[in-house]
Parts: C-alpha cells; sequence; structure tokens
C-alpha cells in the first residue's frame, strides 16, 4: 500500500472524509498534508470501545452482541416487560419511548427507545411564528442589550394574530464580551446568558431599590437603554454591576423570594455548582453572582414560554442550539475528554460564503460521545429543551459530519468527520419526546445527498430560505416548498428581503475586498429580483413575498422581526470580525405601526387559510 492509499486509510479509520463533494456537485480530494495535521490530533482518541449506550427506534430490532437466552425489558420506573429475540443477537425493543435497560441475570445493556418522529402540536397543520435576535430587542431599562421583557410586546402581538411561536437567537451562557461577541460562540450552551435577561422582570421590587438608591448606576442604565448600536464589553460591565446590587438587595430584604433562589440552586445541584466556578471572574462575579445570575435567566424565559402558551401559542418559545462552543469557556473546560481538543469547527465554501468559514470554537468528539454513551449530547439536549416548545439545532448537518481544522488554519485546509447519525437524530427525537418540543434542523450549506428525506422521515423540519428556494429553472413557487420545512424570507446571515432584493450584501462584500466587479454582482441580484417579480406577480416585491411564505405548505413560517419592520440592514455578516457590525444592530426606536400591523395580518391569514 503506497504512502498516500495508507494515509488516507488510517483517515477512514479516524472517521475522516478523504473525498467529498462541495457545494457545485464537484468532486474533492482532502490534501495529505491536511489529512496529516488533523490526524495528528484525532489519533490518541481514536482506540474504538463497546458502546455503553444504544439507539433504537420503537417496535424494531436492535442488535445486542453476544446477548442469547431469556431476557427482559426494564424502563426508568424499574418496571419489567418480556423481551423478545427474533435472531441470534436481535431483540425487539419496547414500544413505549423511553431509556430502558435489556436485562439477563446480572447482565444489563442501556437501549434509548425512540419514537419514530419528534414532538409536533397535532392542533397545527401549517403555522406560523416570529423569529428574534433577543440582544436587539428594547424595553426600559435593558441597559444597552435587548432582554426578556423585549419580548413581551411581541408575544402579544403574536396572540393577536394567533401566530404559534416565537423563536430565539441563542441564549446561551456567553463568554466576557469582546470586539467579536458572537451568540453562535458560547461559554456553555447548557446555561443561559444572564445579558439577556431582564432584573426588571425577575426581581423587579429589588432590582428598582437598586436603581433608587444608586443614581449614577440608573443614569447609566438609562443611557445606555437608548444606544443605536450595543456596546457589549461596556453594556455587559453595567448589567453584572446592577446584577451584583441587585443580588445582595434581594438576599437581605426580600427572604421569601431570596428562599427560591436557594431552593433553585439545590436542586439544580452540582453541575450549577461546578458551572459557576468556571464562569466566576473579577469582571462578571463571584460563583454565587453566577448562581443568581442563573435563577434571574431561567425564571424569565420560564414565565414567557408559560405566557406564550397560555396566550394560546401552541409551540411557544423556540430556543436555538449553537453547533459547538468556546474552547476557553465553561462547556469545555467541564468535560475536556469529550471535545475535539485542537481542532475547532467550521464550513467549505458554499452558498453563504465563498471563501468558506472557520468559526473558532470546538465540539464533541464523535468517538468520545460513543465512548461516554452521549451522556454530554443527552445533557446537552435536556438543558436546551426543558422549558421550550422548540429547539432550532444550527447547522443539523453536523450530526452526520463536521468541516475540521486545525486550530488556526485556513477554513478552506479542513475535512469533514463523520458522527454517529442514526444514534444523534434517535436521541434528538426521544428528548422532543419527552419535552414536548418540536425540532428544527437547519440544513444549509454543503447538504449529502440523502440528508434532508432522512431528518423528514424522523419529524426533522428542514429550512427554506427565500433567496434559496429555486431550481434550475428559478424561484420556486408556494406549492413547491418542502411540506417538512421551516418557510423564511431571510435568516440571521443573510440580509432581510429588501436588503437582499438591493444588493446589500454584495455592497458590503464589496467593501470588504471580497467582490472585484460589484456592478455585474449587483446586475446579477437584480436580475434575481426581477426574476422574483415576475414568478409572484406581486408589484411590491417585498410584501408579495410574504404572500409566497404564508401560501406554503410548510409546517412553520417564520417572520424575521428585520422583515416584518422592513429593515435592509444585516444582523450577521459571515465570515467577518470587527469590520461589520455583527451582532451589534438594534431594533430602531420607531417604526411604521400600520406596515407592521398589515405584515402581521398578511401571513396570519394566509397561514389560517385566507387570502395572503
Amino acid at each position: 500500500m503506497s504512502g498516500d492509499a495508507a494515509l488516507r486509510a488510517a483517515a477512514r479509520t479516524a472517521g475522516l472524509m478523504p473525498q467529498w463533494e462541495d457545494v457545485s456537485g464537484r468532486h474533492c480530494e482532502v490534501a495529505p498534508d491536511v489529512l496529516r495535521a488533523v490526524l495528528q490530533v484525532l489519533q490518541p482518541q481514536a482506540r474504538e470501545v463497546d458502546a455503553p449506550l444504544h439507539t433504537a427506534i420503537c417496535g424494531e430490532a436492535v442488535v445486542l452482541p453476544g446477548a442469547a437466552g431469556a431476557a427482559c425489558w426494564v424502563d426508568e420506573a424499574g418496571q419489567h416487560v418480556d423481551a423478545r429475540q427474533v435472531a441470534a443477537g436481535k431483540w425487539l425493543v419496547p414500544l413505549q419511548p423511553g431509556y430502558w435497560h435489556w436485562q439477563q441475570g446480572p447482565r444489563r445493556i442501556a437501549v434509548a427507545v425512540a419514537p419514530q418522529k419528534a414532538w409536533w402540536p397535532s392542533q397545527v397543520d401549517r403555522g406560523w411564528g416570529l423569529a428574534v435576535q433577543v440582544y436587539s430587542l428594547r424595553s426600559a431599562g435593558d441597559a444597552g442589550i435587548g432582554d426578556s421583557a423585549g419580548c413581551i410586546p411581541w408575544l402579544q402581538r403574536l396572540a393577536q394574530h394567533g401566530g404559534q411561536a416565537v423563536a430565539l437567537s441563542p441564549m446561551h451562557a456567553g463568554l466576557p464580551p469582546g470586539d467579536g461577541h458572537s451568540p453562535y460562540s458560547p461559554s456553555d450552551r447548557r446555561w443561559l446568558d444572564p445579558l439577556q435577561a431582564s432584573l426588571l422582570q425577575a426581581a423587579p421590587d429589588a432590582a428598582r431599590a437598586v436603581l433608587a438608591a444608586d443614581r449614577a448606576l440608573s443614569e447609566a442604565v438609562n443611557a445606555a437603554t437608548a444606544m443605536r448600536r450595543i456596546d457589549w464589553p461596556g453594556a455587559a460591565d453595567l448589567k453584572w454591576r446592577w446584577l451584583r446590587s441587585t443580588r445582595v438587595q434581594l438576599q437581605q430584604a426580600q427572604p421569601d423570594l431570596w428562599a427560591e433562589v436557594c431552593q433553585w440552586q439545590a436542586e439544580a445541584g452540582p453541575a450549577l455548582r461546578e458551572y459557576s466556578v468556571l464562569a466566576a471572574d473579577a469582571r462578571s462575579g463571584s460563583a454565587q453572582d453566577h448562581v443568581f445570575a442563573q435563577w434571574a435567566a431561567q425564571r424569565c424565559w420560564r414565565q414567557l414560554h408559560s405566557q406564550a402558551r397560555s396566550n394560546g401559542a401552541a409551540i411557544g418559545l423556540i430556543a436555538d442550539l449553537a453547533v459547538g462552543c468556546a474552547p476557553e469557556g465553561a462547556e469545555a473546560r467541564s468535560q475536556p475528554h469529550a471535545m475535539l481538543a485542537g481542532l475547532e469547527l467550521g464550513a467549505p465554501p458554499d452558498a453563504f460564503n465563498t471563501h468558506g468559514q472557520a468559526w473558532g470554537i470546538t465540539g464533541f468528539s464523535p468517538l468520545a460521545l460513543r465512548r461516554q454513551g452521549y451522556a454530554p449530547f443527552i445533557n446537552l439536549l435536556q438543558a436546551v429543551m426543558a422549558g421550550r416548545g422548540g429547539v432550532r439545532i444550527d447547522h443539523i448537518l453536523g450530526l452526520h459530519r463536521l468541516w475540521v481544522l486545525p486550530q488556526g488554519a485556513s477554513a478552506r485546509d479542513g475535512v469533514y468527520l463523520r458522527f454517529p447519525l442514526q444514534d444523534l437524530l434517535n436521541l434528538v427525537v426521544l428528548e422532543s419526546w419527552r419535552h414536548h418540543c418540536m425540532v428544527i434542523g437547519e440544513d444549509l450549506g454543503v447538504v449529502p445527498a440523502g440528508i434532508r428525506q432522512q431528518l423528514a422521515a424522523r419529524g426533522v423540519l428542514g429550512v427554506d430560505v427565500l433567496p434559496f428556494a429555486r431550481d434550475a429553472t428559478g424561484f420556486l413557487p408556494a406549492e413547491r416548498w418542502r411540506r417538512d420545512a421551516v418557510a423564511m424570507p431571510s435568516t440571521h446571515d443573510l440580509p432581510p428581503l429588501g436588503g437582499w432584493l438591493r444588493g446589500r450584501d454584495l455592497r458590503w462584500r464589496a467593501r470588504l475586498g471580497e467582490i472585484e466587479d460589484l456592478p455585474a454582482a449587483l446586475a446579477q441580484r437584480g436580475g434575481e429580483a426581477a426574476a422574483l417579480a415576475g414568478m409572484i406577480h406581486g408589484g411590491n416585491v417585498e410584501e408579495a413575498a410574504l404572500g409566497l411564505l404564508a401560501k406554503s405548505p410548510s409546517r412553520l413560517a417564520l417572520l424575521p422581526l428585520e422583515d416584518a419592520l422592513g429593515l435592509r440592514t444585516q444582523v450577521n455578516l459571515p465570515g467577518t470580525v470587527g469590520v461589520h457590525p455583527n451582532w451589534r444592530r438594534r431594533l430602531p426606536l420607531q417604526w411604521n405601526a400600520s406596515a407592521l400591523q398589515s405584515r402581521l395580518q398578511r401571513i396570519s391569514k394566509g397561514r389560517n387559510g385566507g387570502v395572503a
């Protein structure tokens, strides 16, 4: 065997894919130097082990090597059910979903049994909702970073128009904010970001008492609240200062509510203590400050989800699960043996970014997950789904494969790493069923053949975005959009539809030197805009496009607030740091209320069977 052939064989054994197809279907070979560099990191982790947890679908057979003779199934409550063997080492799993054990005498094998499909509210056929960048919202006393209180008026509008869901931007606990702050580079995905929780909602009396006693803090909060863009470091320092003082005030003046904090801390157990110790620093505060901060955040979002459901939203709040976490964050530091230490995640060149992306984050090691019975992944799913009616899994293609590269390398110098799709998907579906939490899988970018069909078969909704909803003949009419998908006019990685039609993203790319011939690019975009206008037969393309979304057969349509308000500026320009105001734009202080009302009515009527 030649040296290159041996290298490729070793790469496959470690789960790497030396060959792959790019977004245009072109066959690509990974350079030997890239394979060697990634293998050098992976090989110490590459020892295969027997899986301590198997997964299966209700009523199907699971292979349990070496298992023979009479046996039973034991459920989570300790109840026994006779086990049926259908072939050597193959056993029918129970019809009831859950975490079971196959037992034969003293021998026990854990099996996670998932339903065929993820949960979906039976009363919803073609629902709709709003997509919200939480940090961009505005409310009195938000101190410069949008928070849970800013969601309240949008929940009220949703209820007025019969909507089913509010999809939130990632709410994970973040690193100390810097100039390159991103909600998709969190410190710990299992805990919440207290900077986006309202103290005036969680502990109103104590929070107001602090402001009344500290005039300088009160003035600073008011000044930051009025800012046009977010100063993440400055606003974070201000919010933590307010939060620390509120904790002391609550402890001294409201013993009943403080007892609730202590009770919640006791119930959260060692995991909260470990996180709080890792998260504490001189800038934010002590471990006890972080415990209080987590209580406040959990309290705020539980209240809002309960409010949404009480007001008729069958789904309620939808969480956003980031694909990875910061290597220096609490999640990675608390479980280093579960992570891809020395590698970062990214994406090869695709329709979003022609240069590819290096995200600067790490993620779970597939071999480590298998070795640990998928416990880190299960714990993460349970944390994110708790108290939510839905979850959007960012880059769900990562359940099948992830683009990995040595830390600091170019995004082009990466390789795909395989993951155990069926096991991970079974666990997602099982936890969805247990939590009554629907699942959206963001399936954009370089999409392997057949993966969308596999996800749809398990009840996981894909994402159809208007600028990409086309084939070789042009834009797709409403009836050809996917049923098992979420229909959207834009995403956080694109400008709102009004900005896309006018080439706002192209002008930014040209300013950064990524587009050499801007007039040609704008002319092409103009042609695309004209084709869209011709297909939907609308005078105002932005307005008519909402009708297209409303008429689509998609199970859910999500309208980003930026599109609802007719904005044109982009939330995030992928692949950039420090040159574009990523994740810093706040919603305007004022907008056209009648235009907003008209857009909400249009999508609501269209989703409920009226004329869009």
